[in-house]
């Protein structure tokens, strides 16, 4: 038995909150009810504030991959094109969900240190004079690599281009940490899940829906049952769900919500971007490499590090767990054993990240990974200058 709190610094599940903990720990209600209506659609409304829109939102009981599916179900048909990007572990998973649905993938391939890159999304859709691809799907941020890439540029490039296809975005890992902007953006369908930036527990997964999706998704011919869109809206604005609701989880997503509407939505985000910066100053100090390569594309909600030629990351995360009871990011993918995640997203303030950052640094000392002190005195001096 080990005192103290366990440190749970993984990029999701993330921390949940007291206050979420005690709404999901309200007695479970009748899902037909008058109660469970007025949860539903709080819920909803919500949730459409976070997505920073005004249209359609759709919640599941699943995880963020049965959010991935939705979308792809309820949009597409069986051998339709679609144009995606190797940004890391989670670009990868979507694409091969993609293939096994029945969809020719053109996979842009990448070095899982940089985001999309959307001249080339813009040349590649000018090229296809047949409009034959029918959907571009990015990941906003790669939570794989700590990569965030520009949706607003990749809009940008997709209009330039004069083309059709509607934008799929995964927001997972950026949800309620990093501002995403769906309408204004103009994606058609945004992916989420509960259990990163939205501080509650896995169980919950989010599609935001365009007028141009719920159009597509008229004449989509994928199966879907579970997944369909069109009996969850209708009932939704009733206030109620076609399947059984993960009603508790909904107590604590209007939670959820009430929190980030409190500090304020610019002041989440700025929180942190804040965070970010100091975790990076950290890193550098400690003379090791962050895994993403392009300034502009640090991600606010966690960190990729590097580990040194011949040292093992997932061997240094064993000390971490092992010396300090606190949880790391694995490497995933390609990466494994080659670079460890810091988290800093959701529930999080400046003494938890600066115990984050010592058990780093001591794990470092503890595990023989060559580097050099300082790593936490240089994010502390970040955060005492940048007062939130």
């Amino acid at each position: 038995m080990k005192s103290g709190r366990h440190f749970l610094q993984i990029p999701g599940p993330t921390n949940v909150p007291d206050r979420i903990l005690r709404a999901i720990a309200q007695p479970t209600i009748d899902h037909r009810g008058p109660a469970f209506a007025s949860l539903a659609r709080e819920a909803i409304a919500g949730l459409q504030r976070v997505f920073q829109t005004t249209g359609t939102v759709v919640i599941y009981a699943c995880s963020g991959t049965g959010a991935w599916e939705a979308a792809f179900a309820n949009t597409l048909s069986p051998g339709d094109a679609v144009l995606m990007v190797e940004t890391g572990h989670f670009a990868t998973l979507w694409r091969d969900m993609a293939i096994k649905l029945g969809l020719h993938v053109d996979f842009i391939p990448g070095d899982w240190r940089r985001g999309v890159d959307a001249a080339a999304i813009g040349r590649k859709l000018e090229a296809d004079r047949a409009r034959s691809v029918k959907a571009v799907a990015v990941v906003h941020n790669e939570t794989s690599t700590g990569v965030t890439s520009d949706i607003a540029a990749l809009r940008r490039a997709m209009d330039e281009a004069g083309h059709p296809a509607l934008l799929l975005v995964d927001a997972v890992s950026s949800l309620g940490a990093i501002d995403y902007r769906h309408d204004e953006w103009r994606a058609d369908v945004t992916i989420s899940s509960s259990q990163k930036g939205m501080m509650l527990p896995p169980g919950l997964g989010f599609n935001a829906i365009s007028a141009h999706a719920l159009a597509a998704s008229a004449v989509a011919r994928m199966p879907r049952a579970y997944w369909d869109w069109q009996p969850m809206i209708r009932d939704n604005a009733a206030g109620f769900f076609t399947t059984t609701p993960a009603i508790n989880l909904l107590y604590g997503l209007r939670e959820a919500v009430c929190m980030m509407e409190e500090e304020g939505l610019a002041s989440v985000f700025a929180r942190h971007a804040r965070f970010g910066e100091a975790t990076r100053r950290a890193v550098k100090a400690w003379g090791l490499e962050l895994l993403c390569a392009r300034p502009e594309e640090y991600s606010s909600a966690l960190t990729a590090v590097v580990m040194p030629d011949g040292h093992d990351a997932d061997a240094f995360r064993k000390v971490v767990l092992e010396r300090f009871d606190m949880s790391l990011g694995a490497g995933l993918g390609r990466l494994k054993g080659n670079v460890f995640r810091i988290g800093h997203l959701g529930d999080f303030n400046d003494l938890m990240l600066a115990g984050t950052l010592s058990g780093v640094e001591m794990g470092l000392a503890a595990a023989g990974v060559p580097f050099t002190r300082g790593g936490v005195t240089a994010a502390l001096e970040y955060l005492s200058s940048h007062i939130s």
